[in-house]
């Protein structure tokens, strides 16, 4: 139900507001009426009565500047009967020219009269805006004025017939004013309802896309706990299979961990997208390492299914560019994979262009060429639609989200290029990458460069959560061996062979799935573990002993990782300079960040996978032992 008070001052602040800009139109016409009617009323009296029209013009303007600038919204305080007492005056001025016309230019200064009533007349019951305030101190005062005229027309001696049909026309424009004061007045209030149910819709659909992020992340982040399970223990089993057939059972427990991880970063990836909440980032990387690198993560499979993967123009191509590396590298991945998917023979052509343009960036255009069975015009239309692919049974057939080239357009929109793509039936197809990358800096060497791209936190933002595991996963070589651990400072060495003391790592999670995994992953090591189940826990557990390194998770009830970490590094304690790496499902440069700023060292990202969890210890320890040799140094 609608307030009858609040509804009462609809569209009382738009009249005021639409009168304070006609303002000069206004006077525009007042000037040109006492000019025109000088002749009849003589010039010093319509002057007199100009002049005293402009005064009221800028006392009508001067009341209504709060009003224009948003501080007043209904008639409130002295204001209110002010600004009342002023229109009826703007409009009376105007209608009281026109008993002077009457009485001074007879029957023909009183028609001039009548036309201007009744155009002043129709001009504010436009300028009122359907509000009955604004529409009474300004219609009627004229509508008063306009029925005087059936009197001044029987004072000049016109006839009873005409007088009575002068009237009845006059009462017939005073109820079409009323009418379309009437009509103005409904529209407005739709118009206001409408806008109503509009924000209303808008906050339900703002609210739904932030519950449904919040569902998605929430789910993700536990779906990512058994995933890390099952690729943990799939590889540590593979390292102690018995037999071929073991191995081959295995591998099929490895490759639906690795697949459904894939479809959950699409999800997620889809979620972020469609929230607004994916960011991309301008990195330096070096462009012909990361394409080199991504051809050859797709040379095994190629050669597993008969097919040819070519890189061409790399060689061309500038080497250091800024732009985000980690999501460039999805879409290639993606698109190669798309390919590989839909080609059973021939090749699969990787060709990249590049050439300056005006404003000294690199324009790029990477295109990704199949031999495959093609496209139809209706495929097409509808292969960048989220999920269409499951509509055809493609994802029956070949597996997938449906959600992979959608991704890839959107995150090529994100940094200002284009994804397009041409394919007949029969004769493949050809997926463009059109992008502008900025120059990166030219007297950089790769090693400077690859050091930097390395380090444990850059090295886990910049993981391709959409591509297949690196060459360790197919050729399953040895993990490597860790470090020997750091001599810490608050660690004192009781021999000569301290250095080779156990490793100490506390493991710090919610849930024992992901600390047995980490343990699974350590065990093989010389490692003294120590699990805790939350942050005050890991706060008790670092009081008692003295680490070498945390694995902390950031997502935890009671005390999260970040918080720990900040409570330890600010407690002053036997660990508080000890690494720690932080494992969670949330990889946002914000969340990345946010970690940073507390104070930990690295970031290995869940699902955990031994290759990316042991890469970031052992870069991690290396760190620490860089630091601590620079400082002894320095001492």
């Amino acid at each position: 139900m609608s307030d009858p008070i609040a509804d009462a001052h609809i569209g009382w602040a738009p009249a005021i507001r639409q009168r304070r800009k006609a303002t000069m139109q206004r006077l525009v016409t007042g000037g040109a009426t006492a000019l025109v009617f000088s002749p009849i009323l003589g010039l010093a009296p319509a002057m007199g009565w100009l002049a005293i029209y402009v005064l009221i013009q800028g006392v009508e303007a001067w009341l209504a500047e709060p009003v224009l600038q948003g501080r007043q919204e209904t008639p409130k305080g002295w204001r209110g009967p002010a600004m009342d007492a002023v229109l009826a005056l703007n409009a009376g001025w105007l209608g009281f020219l026109s008993a002077p016309l009457w009485l001074i230019g007879g029957p023909m200064g009183g028609f001039a009269a009548s036309i201007l009533l009744s155009a002043g007349a129709i001009n504010s019951v436009i300028m009122s805006a359907g509000n009955m305030r604004v529409f009474s101190f300004t219609v009627l005062p004229q509508l008063v004025f306009m029925a005087l005229t059936p009197m001044f027309m029987a004072l000049w001696g016109a006839e009873r017939s005409l007088i009575i049909a002068v009237a009845i026309g006059v009462f017939c424009y005073a109820l079409f004013c009323f009418n379309t004061r009437a009509r103005l007045r409904n529209a407005m209030l739709a118009e206001r309802h409408a806008l109503a149910e509009a924000e209303r819709e808008r906050r339900q659909v703002e609210t739904a896309m932030t519950e449904r992020s919040a569902f998605m992340t929430a789910v993700g982040h536990d779906l990512r706990t058994p995933i890390s399970a099952i690729l943990t223990g799939a590889d540590y089993l593979r390292a102690a299979a018995p037999s071929s057939a073991a191995r081959q059972h295995i591998a099929l427990i490895e490759d639906a961990g690795l697949m459904m991880k894939a479809l959950l970063d699409d999800l997620l990836d889809h979620a972020r997208l469609n929230a607004g909440r994916m960011h991309v980032e301008s990195n330096e990387f070096d462009l012909r390492l990361m394409l080199a690198q991504t051809a050859r993560l797709w040379q095994g499979q190629a050669r597993a299914q008969g097919l040819r993967l070519r890189l061409e123009g790399a060689g061309q191509t500038p080497r250091w560019v800024r732009g985000d590396v980690m999501r460039l590298r999805q879409v290639l991945n993606n698109l190669i994979s798309n390919a590989m998917k839909f080609t059973e023979a021939g090749t699969v052509t990787l060709k990249v262009r590049s050439w300056m343009d005006d404003e000294g960036a690199y324009a790029l255009l990477i295109d990704v060429a199949d031999t495959g069975r093609g496209m139809s015009p209706d495929q097409l239309q509808r292969l960048f639609r989220p999920f269409d692919q499951t509509t055809d049974g493609v994802a029956a057939r070949f597996g997938g989200s449906g959600l992979g080239l959608a991704i890839s357009r959107d995150l090529i929109e994100l940094m200002g290029g284009r994804l397009t793509v041409r394919s007949e039936p029969g004769c493949g197809s050809q997926f463009t990458v059109a992008l502008s990358l900025p120059q990166g800096r030219r007297d950089a060497n790769a090693d400077d460069i690859r050091d930097e791209a390395i380090t444990p936190l850059a090295a886990s933002a910049r993981l391709d959560p959409l591509a297949p595991p690196p060459d360790i996963a197919y050729a399953a070589p040895p993990s490597p061996p860790l470090p020997s651990p750091p001599a810490l400072e608050n660690v004192a060495p009781d021999d000569d062979a301290a250095d080779a003391r156990p490793l100490r790592v506390l493991v710090v999670d919610d849930h024992a799935i992901n600390r047995r995994a980490i343990q699974l992953i350590l065990q093989a090591f010389d490692c003294e573990i120590v699990m805790a189940e939350n942050g005050l826990a890991a706060l008790q557990a670092c009081e008692g002993q003295v680490f070498d390194v945390v694995f902390m998770d950031v997502r935890m009830p009671e005390l999260d990782g970040r918080e720990t970490t900040r409570r330890l590094r600010n407690g002053g304690g036997p660990n508080a300079r000890v690494p720690v790496i932080a494992v969670t499902a949330d990889t946002e440069p914000e969340d990345m960040s946010a970690c940073l700023a507390v104070g930990m060292n690295a970031f290995v990202s869940k699902p955990l996978t031994p290759a990316a969890l042991l890469d970031a210890l052992s870069r991690t320890l290396d760190a620490a032992a860089e630091s601590e040799a620079d400082a002894e140094a320095a001492a």
